[in-house]
C-alpha cells in the first residue's frame, strides 16, 4: 500500500517538475526580445501594404526558440533565435481608413519545450503612421478635363507624345523610341527624345466643408488621386479649401505633403480661410459633400 502511494507521489511530483520546467524555459525563451516596426513610405488606406517588424534577442548567452507572433489573422513564426541575433518578418495588412494611427500590437506566443503548455505576452509597436487616402486611376471625364484645362507642352524631356529631339543612340535606351528612318540615312542608329506635356500650374480646390462619411472620403480619395496622377506628369499643383492648404509645388517631397494634409484633414477642425489670390492657374474642382 505504502509502495503505491510512493509511485502515485513520485508520478506527482514529475508532472509538477515538469510544469515548473516548462514554465521555466518558456519564460526563458520569450524574456528580453525587442520588437521594432517597420512600415513602408507610404501607406493608402482600403490597399494592401507589407508592414514588418525586427525582433532582436537581448540575451547575451541564450537562444530564443519556437516564437510565434499573431498579427490580426497572420502569424509569423520564428523555431530559434540565436543571443544577440534578429530577424526581420513581414506581413500583408490592409488599415481601412486614412489619417494619423498607430500601429496595433502583435501577441507573441510560445509553446516551448514541451508543447503542452502556452505562454503568451503582448509587445505594444509604438509607430505612428500617417495613412493617405485611397488612390486610383482617373476616369475618362477628368482626363478630359484635365486635357482641357491649361494643358500645354512643356519645352523639356518627357514622357509626352510630341517630338522634342534626335540623338544618337546611347546603350540602355529603349529600342522602341529609335528613328528608323534618321537611322537608314544618316547610317547611325536615332533615338527620338519625347517633350514632356503638363499642365505647369494646377490649383486643387477642395468645395464644402465635408461631413464625416463616405462621401467626404471619396471626395478625399479624388483629390489624392489627382494630385498624384498630375505630380506624376511634372505639374505644380497647389492644394486649397476650407482649413487646408498647401502652397504651389511639385515632386516627390511634394507630393507627400499634399496628401499628408489631404490624410489629416478633419471636417470638425476645419476653418474658413482666405481662398487664394486669382491668377493664371487651371483650377479643378473636388466636392466634398
Amino acid at each position: 500500500m505504502n509502495t503505491g502511494n510512493n509511485l502515485l507521489y513520485l508520478l506527482a511530483s514529475l508532472l509538477l517538475a515538469l510544469i515548473i520546467v516548462s514554465g521555466v524555459l518558456s519564460e526563458q525563451s520569450m524574456r528580453k526580445l525587442r520588437l521594432s516596426a517597420v512600415v513602408p513610405d507610404e501607406i493608402y488606406a482600403g490597399g494592401p501594404t507589407a508592414l514588418g517588424v525586427r525582433v532582436a534577442n537581448g540575451k547575451r548567452w541564450l537562444t530564443s526558440y519556437s516564437v510565434m507572433l499573431e498579427a490580426g489573422e497572420g502569424r509569423l513564426y520564428l523555431d530559434r533565435l540565436r543571443a544577440g541575433e534578429q530577424r526581420l518578418l513581414t506581413w500583408e495588412a490592409t488599415l481601412p481608413r486614412r489619417g494619423r494611427q498607430r500601429l496595433p500590437g502583435l501577441r507573441v506566443v510560445t509553446r516551448f519545450p514541451f508543447g503542452l503548455f502556452v505562454k503568451t505576452g503582448r509587445h505594444l509597436l509604438d509607430e505612428e503612421i500617417v495613412v493617405f487616402p485611397a488612390v486610383g486611376p482617373i476616369d475618362a471625364a477628368r482626363r478630359r478635363e484635365l486635357a482641357g484645362g491649361g494643358s500645354r507642352p512643356l519645352r523639356r524631356r518627357g514622357r509626352g507624345h510630341d517630338l522634342y529631339n534626335l540623338r544618337d543612340y546611347r546603350p540602355g535606351d529603349d529600342r522602341r523610341l529609335i528613328h528608323w528612318r534618321s537611322s537608314a540615312r544618316t547610317g547611325t542608329l536615332t533615338v527620338r527624345e519625347m517633350q514632356a506635356e503638363t499642365a505647369l500650374d494646377v490649383r486643387l480646390v477642395l468645395r464644402g466643408g465635408g461631413s464625416a462619411g463616405e462621401r467626404l472620403e471619396a471626395g478625399l480619395s479624388e483629390a489624392a488621386s489627382l494630385a498624384a496622377h498630375l505630380l506624376g506628369t511634372g505639374a505644380t499643383v497647389e492644394l486649397a479649401g476650407r482649413g487646408v492648404h498647401v502652397p504651389p509645388g511639385r515632386g516627390h517631397a511634394h507630393r507627400r505633403r499634399v496628401l499628408t494634409a489631404l490624410a489629416l484633414y478633419d471636417p470638425g477642425a476645419a476653418r474658413a480661410v482666405a481662398p487664394p489670390a486669382a491668377d493664371a492657374v487651371a483650377e479643378i474642382a473636388v466636392d466634398l459633400g
